[in-house]
């Protein structure tokens, strides 16, 4: 146990309480840093080594002469990837599926978290039971491609916004959210003043939610940044794919876009510094993101992990 001193100065002066820690607490302390340290090792070494081989020469990287550090330091990769006009387009249509999804996914969340969280909501209980029902069975992949080809949204980019524009995890938390965060005297209160429903939602429910907006933000933009799958499936037109997609021809394919085939080592090991370079640049908007709605990402899932 640490031993606890305390010292009784004069009756004005506050007193000083000196906590001793134990020799087997300091070795409990150090074996966890010891434990952590490894972690982050194995954690942060992956990054570095993808880093320093996008800042490379195409020679040191397909030789495997980097292992930390860059060598022979070129930003050639990142050259190659900028002049690649697939890579831009696929950017350009990454960008748009995330901002264009993000707000879909979010609007379409809200509208109905928000009323499985009233009270006075009629069955909503057996409607929450229905929603978490999709979260366990599925239709599968062939019914679900038959529904979104009925639709006429195949090779559309609608293909890619609207079939899983809701998620039910999304919709639990904001749920939760909303039931915890959200007084039911607020709405009773705007009711008597004479406030409709539409007012209310825009003048007062959102800007309490900041932080279930930023969390449902945050999750829905990095899961449509990531997706190729229904990209794959539903898309047929290169000018609509996703970077994602095209970062998963060129790592798997072995695809280096429209390098010059007669050089054959000079365009795998280009095709190789590109795989790094272009997975630098498909992280990067995640995580200039991330930093900005870190605050509201923690409060938001603190609160709305409460209570069911």
């Amino acid at each position: 146990m640490a031993n606890v001193h305390t010292q009784a100065g004069h009756p004005g002066r506050k007193r000083n309480t000196v906590i001793r820690e134990s020799t087997g607490d300091r070795l409990f302390i150090t074996c966890i840093y010891i434990v952590l340290s490894l972690v982050l090792v194995v954690v942060l070494y992956p990054l570095i080594y993808i880093v320093s081989s996008s800042l490379s020469s195409p020679a040191a990287v397909s030789s495997g002469k980097v292992w930390l550090w860059p060598v022979d330091l070129s930003l050639e990769g990142y050259k190659a990837v900028l002049r690649n006009g697939q890579v831009l387009t696929g950017y350009a249509n990454s960008l748009f599926y995330t901002a264009v999804g993000t707000f879909i996914s979010v609007a379409l969340t809200i509208m109905i978290a928000y009323p499985l969280s009233k009270k006075t909501f009629v069955g909503r209980s057996t409607l929450m039971i229905f929603i978490t029902f999709t979260m366990l069975f599925a239709g599968g992949l062939i019914p679900t491609y038959l529904v979104v080809k009925s639709l006429g949204l195949i090779d559309t980019r609608w293909a890619l916004l609207i079939p899983n524009a809701i998620w039910v995890w999304q919709v639990i938390i904001a749920r939760t959210f909303f039931q915890n965060s959200i007084p039911d005297e607020l709405s009773e209160a705007a009711d008597i003043d004479g406030c409709s429903d539409i007012r209310f939602i825009f003048s007062v429910i959102l800007p309490l939610a900041k932080p279930i907006v930023a969390v449902l933000s945050l999750m829905y933009a990095v899961g449509q940044w990531n997706a190729y799958f229904d990209a794959l499936i539903y898309l047929k037109s290169q000018s609509l794919y996703p970077l994602q997609l095209i970062l998963r021809s060129i790592l798997i394919l072995g695809s280096s876009g429209n390098m010059d085939a007669s050089e054959m080592i000079k365009q795998q090991q280009m095709a190789e510094l590109m795989k790094y370079s272009l997975i630098v640049m498909a992280s990067l908007p995640v995580l200039i993101i991330y930093p900005f709605v870190q605050r509201y990402f923690v409060q938001g899932m603190l609160i709305g992990s409460v209570k069911g």
